[in-house]
């Protein structure tokens, strides 16, 4: 499986929590409810994975992905009214610490949003067509 199709059973994964549990549910039971899904997709998932932090071959400090599906793909889980520029750079650090080129910003607010970030900048085709960028909504 490609990580593009990857990607996307991943977001069919949050939508379809969503739409089971509507909003206003703590991070958490969301967090459990897309393993469940992910594992139903058969997607093969981990929570909660630590994520170490070098600077200068140390390891300065640790931290902890939501959820890593297939080994390659971070998702950072929330569930505010809001996302802030602050939600999106934590998932580009923990890109930048593990790795991974890619990652998924999910909100599970009144609607999901899902953003996917990459740990090298890459322009979307919208943005080389001069189209403004689109959060996913449910």
């Amino acid at each position: 499986m490609t990580r593009g199709e990857t990607t996307d059973r991943v977001i069919a994964c949050c939508f379809r929590v969503h739409n089971g549990l509507g909003s206003g549910f703590l991070e958490k039971v969301y967090e459990n409810s897309l393993m469940m899904d992910l594992a139903k997709a058969g997607l093969s998932a981990q929570q909660q994975v630590p994520i170490a932090v070098r600077y200068d071959g140390v390891v300065v400090g640790e931290y902890f992905a939501d959820i890593v599906v297939d080994g390659r793909l971070i998702c950072e889980l929330k569930a505010n009214e809001l996302l802030s520029r602050d939600h999106e750079v934590q998932l580009v650090n923990y890109l930048a610490a593990t790795g991974f080129d890619v990652g998924l910003l999910v909100n599970f607010g009144r609607s999901v949003i899902v953003k996917r970030k990459f740990r090298e900048y890459r322009p979307s085709s919208k943005q080389l067509s001069g189209e403004g960028l689109v959060d996913l909504r449910g």
